[in-house]
């Protein structure tokens, strides 16, 4: 296993293999040392994580769902380095779509369950620029969406 690997495994995760494509895209591109990874819905071993924040889903429930995202990012990122995702050098940004109701405010919070994932697992590489937005719908239904941008090895 790899340094990055055992670190997720103290915390209690494994990568799962990269999601295919729901669509006409690539799950990532490779430019020079950066690594463009398309966004990563909200999904577990049980299927999409669907909700609205402000409606039927709350903040704490949104950043577990977020986490989700971040796991995805990662296994999608192992991916792009030919399975040696110790090649990371950094999480450049994330950017993150929250699934919200129009007086929900708390965007930040959902998507800090991806950042704090980012910072538990990687240390300071997985210190990062970040947006966090509304949406009115996200694809599926799903709660959360969330792309990232990572520099490599």
């Amino acid at each position: 296993m790899s340094v990055i690997e055992d670190k997720l495994a103290e915390l209690g995760v494994t990568l799962p293999d990269a999601p295919a494509p729901a669509a006409n895209y690539v799950p990532y591109v490779i430019a020079g040392d950066m690594v463009y990874v398309s966004g990563q819905i909200s999904a577990n071993a049980e299927g999409m994580i669907k909700g609205k924040l402000g409606d039927d889903m709350d903040a704490e429930a949104g950043a577990a769902a977020a986490q989700t995202c971040a796991i995805s990012l990662l296994a999608q990122l192992k991916a792009a380095c030919g399975g040696d995702i110790d090649k990371l050098v950094r999480v450049v940004k994330l950017v993150g779509f929250v699934n919200s109701t129009a007086d929900f405010g708390d965007q930040p919070k959902v998507v800090n369950g991806a950042s704090d994932f980012m910072v538990a697992a990687l240390g300071d590489k997985g210190r990062h620029a970040r947006s966090a937005v509304s949406a009115a719908s996200l694809p599926f239904g799903v709660a959360v969406e969330i792309e990232g941008i990572f520099q490599i090895k």
